[in-house]
């Protein structure tokens, strides 16, 4: 869960941030501290989901803004993920949530 949750991260910040021509963001960047694994497995051990999508939250606002806003078709898909995540009240249903949100951020790189 927490490489999930890191890579969700990850990706996030790589739409916002990262440009032609630049070196890419990588986990160890100072971008990532307040997103690393250890982070994520922290709040999951502590079962804060609320503190898991204020998060997730943080980093997929600014790749939904990187995309053009939940108005453009790329924008809507993420908002829409975005919504489902912040509808989990346990731990235990954040999983599927979260690889779909992954697995659309990695297509849209």
């Amino acid at each position: 869960m927490e490489l999930h949750l890191e890579t969700v991260a990850l990706f996030s910040l790589k739409l916002a941030y990262e440009s032609e021509g630049q070196s890419p963001i990588l986990r160890d960047d100072l971008v990532m501290g307040d997103y690393q694994r250890d982070v994520f497995e922290l709040l999951v051990r502590r079962g804060d989901v609320e503190g898991i999508q204020v998060k997730v939250g943080e980093c997929v606002g600014l790749a939904l803004e990187a995309v053009g806003g939940v108005d453009k078709p790329l924008g809507r898909e993420l908002g829409r993920l975005v919504g489902e995540l912040a509808s989990i009240q346990t731990v235990e249903q954040l999983d599927a949530p979260i690889i779909a949100l992954k697995d659309y951020l990695k297509e849209i790189q």
